[in-house]
């Protein structure tokens, strides 16, 4: 009797955090490792990954993590998780692993198990076998995975779109795939993200037409946001940038890196004349290349604002060209950048609702769905309602929908012999909320002091004692932060020490001074007033000292 559970620690009613489990009997196969960024109440939280404590207790059937592409919503959790795991094997076609490794380099994380697979090269575990197979994304060496069982194969997608003119390291391998369908695929598990979007998503990912307007339309220096490792679309930008007398500088470590080493290793075809160094960065007609770390979405669009940019400096004849379509998580975020820079009287361009991402709609999923044959279906990474919208394609298809399987992350999908089977199993999952270098200290706890300290601001109160006598010296002094404008609310402040001095004297007696009863009572009584007097309640700290 063999027994294969699915599941996902990650990726299911969100964008992002990717990372599903497929369990075939005691091995455990993980399919990509991905972060997401955060929504605007988890204050000061640069991104999230998925929790791996599950990996952790049970490490040693894990065979290997699988990569799909090199995104940091498919391989961004992998840097802190190799931190805690660093001989956790990793696999992946080569420029995804290069990609992970030039992030690895910036983390300073060392990964002791990294392994370079080739598309269609079988992987054998025992009595399971993984194939990849290579399809058409944004970044090149993009794959599907198919997991072997002897009850049929486990099918993970990856992200995909379909797209003939897309080519060498971006094409799809159409034929392998539907040789896949021909034989007994078990389960598809297919992503969701535009399953509400009509027909396919080619030709709309495509923009070298509205590059090229840019260019036409702004005659000055342009200044490009672009996704590292989205080298379609820098290769779209070389080769129009290409036809014209401007030169491109390219800025950043970590850009530079990654378009570097896809030169080096022929995924991009540019010319390397048009790149251009520090002297051309003022020229007129410049295009400056400049992207994001993984966890500050436009933080360098940000830094030009603030004028604190190194090397940039704004000009009012500047155009700013965001090249990606504005995607899940950090929408607020890019409206408001664009937004000061329209008040700058700055020129901004972004692409259009009629761009999309490399992600497959309506049309690929149906293909996708007919190409597998698949005798259960799994819509997996995106909203609920984008994983409701790709079951109802597989409905549209013929599927009964008794084998379309709707789940939450942790939810547990149990075939036995190759059959589905009843199974109320959840697996216990959780997110890991990354602030800087530290996810050990991050928790509901600290993010509701960051609420109240951005709602109602912090109030000190200090106070010095005398050692021997306990009687006060100086105070007590209310300092505020983010409260109420001190000016105008002096008489109220003036209260607030007035109380406070009152519950210091009823708390000390004999030369005792009770400092645990004084600070609960300060927080209790001078919170209420506060609260009686603005409707706010600040944050209340109480430092007693002595001398």
């Amino acid at each position: 009797m063999s027994k294969i559970n699915i599941f996902a620690l990650g990726g299911l009613n969100e964008d992002g955090k990717n990372m599903y489990v497929v369990e075939v009997d005691k091995d455990i196969f993980v399919f990509d490792a991905g972060l997401k960024y955060p929504k605007d109440r988890l204050l000061g939280i640069d991104y999230i990954i998925p929790s791996y404590d599950y990996l952790k207790e049970n490490i040693k059937r894990v065979k290997g993590v699988f990569l799909s592409h090199g995104h940091e919503s498919n391989y961004g959790a992998l840097p802190d998780i190799l931190m805690d795991l660093p001989e956790l094997p990793i696999y992946g076609l080569k420029f995804t692993l290069e990609v992970l490794k030039l992030q690895l380099a910036v983390d300073k994380v060392e990964a002791l198990n990294l392994r370079e697979i080739k598309s269609h090269s079988k992987l054998e575990f025992g009595d399971v076998t993984i194939t990849p197979i290579e399809v058409t994304h944004s970044t090149p060496d993009s794959t599907l995975y198919v997991l072997n069982t002897k009850d049929g194969a486990i099918v993970y997608t990856g992200d995909f779109i379909f797209d003939p003119t897309m080519t060498n390291h971006f094409a799809c391998d159409i034929g392998r795939l539907a040789s896949v369908g021909k034989q007994n695929v078990l389960c598809l598990m297919s992503e969701s993200m535009y399953a509400e979007n009509g027909g396919f998503t080619s030709p709309r990912h495509r923009v070298a037409s509205f590059i090229r307007s840019v260019l036409h339309d702004n005659e000055n220096r342009i200044i490009m946001s672009v996704l590292p490792a989205h080298i379609y679309r820098i290769q779209e930008i070389f080769d129009e940038v290409s036809k014209t007398n401007r030169k491109i500088v390219i800025m950043g470590k970590f850009l530079q890196d990654v378009i570097y080493k896809a030169l080096e290793l022929k995924y991009l075809t540019i010319n390397r004349t048009k790149i251009g160094d520090l002297n051309s960065l003022n020229e007129k007609g410049t295009v400056i290349l400049i992207s994001d770390f993984k966890d500050k979405p436009y933080a360098n669009l940000e830094r030009i604002l603030r004028e604190t940019d190194k090397f940039i400096k704004l000009m009012e004849t500047d155009t700013i060209f965001i090249t990606e379509p504005m995607y899940m998580g950090v929408e607020k975020r890019m409206v408001m950048i664009m937004d000061e820079f329209a008040r700058r009287k700055i020129n901004v361009v972004a692409l259009n609702k009629n761009h999309l991402l490399f992600h497959p709609s309506k049309e690929d999923l149906m293909m996708m769905i007919n190409m597998m044959h698949p005798k259960y279906y799994f819509p997996v990474k995106g909203n609920y309602k984008d994983q409701v919208e790709n079951a109802n394609l597989a409905l549209k298809l013929g599927m009964d929908k008794d084998n379309i399987l709707l789940k939450q992350n942790g939810d547990v999908v149990t075939f036995i012999d190759g059959k589905l089977v009843l199974n109320e199993e959840r697996i216990k999952v959780d997110e890991v909320l990354i602030d800087g270098k530290s996810q050990n200290d991050i928790g509901e706890l600290v993010l509701k002091d960051r609420e109240m300290l951005a709602e109602a601001g912090i109030v000190l109160v200090t106070a010095t004692l005398d050692k021997k006598t306990k009687e006060i010296l100086a105070g007590p002094e209310i300092l505020t932060r983010g409260f109420i404008f001190v000016k105008d609310n002096l008489d109220v402040l003036k209260e607030g020490e007035v109380i406070s001095e009152q519950i210091i004297k009823n708390n000390t007696s004999n030369n005792y001074v009770d400092y645990n009863n004084i600070k609960q009572e300060i927080r209790s009584t001078l919170g209420k007033y506060f609260y009686e007097e603005t409707e706010c309640k600040p944050m209340i700290i109480t430092v007693i000292g002595e001398v």
